[in-house]
């Protein structure tokens, strides 16, 4: 059980939205409490990147397998 103060404004807020939804302010409150957990719920490295993987594409599918010989070549290649 919560106890919870609000602000007469926002409290206004959530009896007029309770009774236009046809829920009391305890459904209401909950079902918005749900949703505002899945909304912040920590992304996957993957999910928070994925827009970004692929983007800047060189046309190399080796440069992971190939990494240090790659940058051996690339810093020897600055040297001369």
């Amino acid at each position: 059980m919560i106890t919870l103060r609000l602000d007469p404004r926002l409290e206004q807020q959530l009896n007029y939205t309770a009774k236009n939804l046809g829920l009391t302010k305890s459904e209401l409150i909950r079902k918005s409490l749900v949703d505002y957990f899945k909304k912040i719920e920590t992304k996957s490295a993957w999910e928070s990147g994925q827009d970004l993987f692929g983007k800047y594409s060189s046309g190399r599918n080796d440069l992971a397998s190939n990494r240090k010989e790659l940058l051996k070549n690339k810093l020897q290649a600055k040297r001369k």
